[in-house]
């Protein structure tokens, strides 16, 4: 199977994860992305010096997988593309700010290294936080809870859009190589000077296809406004979910967890 046969079969998989009958699952999309979007915004409050605080975060997304039945090395394999990208965003940091900040058991740690951390951290948890959000919540849920957010139409048929025809255009790439790949058997990969033909025959097959969409839109009705299921009523678990997660964050944000443990435990 191909790179992006197993791109597509991925996806699915996440759609598949997101349909499950789990408590997780049940939660309104609504509170589930207002809970993300605290979280984000809480973790990304923190100071370049903030590694413990940033640290004792964590609890949410490990707490998260425990409730919705999550495999967390399937989380790390599925990001796995993705995780060392973030990571790499302050590696440069010890060269510009050697300043040392802490002594660890005589070891001096510059300041440098201690941002260069927290930002990988902060990379890191968001990710996890936005791959739960996906894995518990369904396309349609996610758009459905921007459109009771009140967020423009446009923006959420977009968001759709483009979250379902991704596979179309893997697939369609997937055609491709396989095709180069029976025209130049043996060899590895696609030659620099096929990139360009490729690419251009890739943008009129997905022109072709969008042209098709857009006529079956059209035909079944489509008058500028995507059709979302109906609004779902807030349930006394979801008005929980809310209050409880909110209250947590705010006090993970308010007081350092992991400095206030290690206290106590000294």
């Amino acid at each position: 199977m191909s790179k992006m046969s197993n791109a597509a079969r991925s996806l699915e998989k996440l759609d598949e994860l997101s349909r499950r009958d789990t408590f997780l699952n049940r939660i309104h999309p609504a509170v589930k992305l207002v809970v993300t979007v605290l979280y984000l915004v809480l973790v990304v409050s923190y100071g370049g010096y903030q590694l413990t605080g940033v640290l004792g975060m964590a609890l949410y997304p490990f707490l998260l997988f425990e409730i919705s039945g999550l495999s967390f090395r399937d989380a790390l394999c599925r990001l796995r593309i993705v995780l060392p990208l973030v990571c790499v965003v302050g590696i440069f940091n010890p060269l510009f700010d050697r300043t040392p900040v802490l002594n660890i058991s005589g070891i001096p740690v510059s300041g440098g290294v201690l941002t260069m951390l927290t930002l990988m951290v902060k990379g890191v948890l968001t990710v996890l936080a936005s791959y739960l959000l996906i894995a518990t919540t369904s396309v349609d849920g996610v758009c459905d809870a921007l459109r009771s957010l009140r967020v423009p139409s446009v923006i959420v048929t977009e968001f759709m859009l483009i979250c379902r025809y991704i596979s179309v255009l893997l697939r369609e790439t997937d055609r491709l190589t396989h095709a180069y790949a029976l025209r130049a058997p043996g060899q590895k990969g696609v030659r620099i000077q096929a990139w360009g033909p490729m690419v251009g025959q890739l943008l009129l097959r997905s022109m072709d296809r969008a042209e098709m969409i857009w006529q079956s839109m059209c035909i079944r009705g489509y008058n500028a406004h995507m059709p979302f299921s109906a609004d779902r009523k807030m349930r006394t678990a979801d008005w929980l979910y809310l209050a409880g997660f909110t209250a947590g964050l705010a006090l993970l944000r308010i007081f350092p967890v992991l400095e206030l443990a290690g206290r106590m435990a000294a």
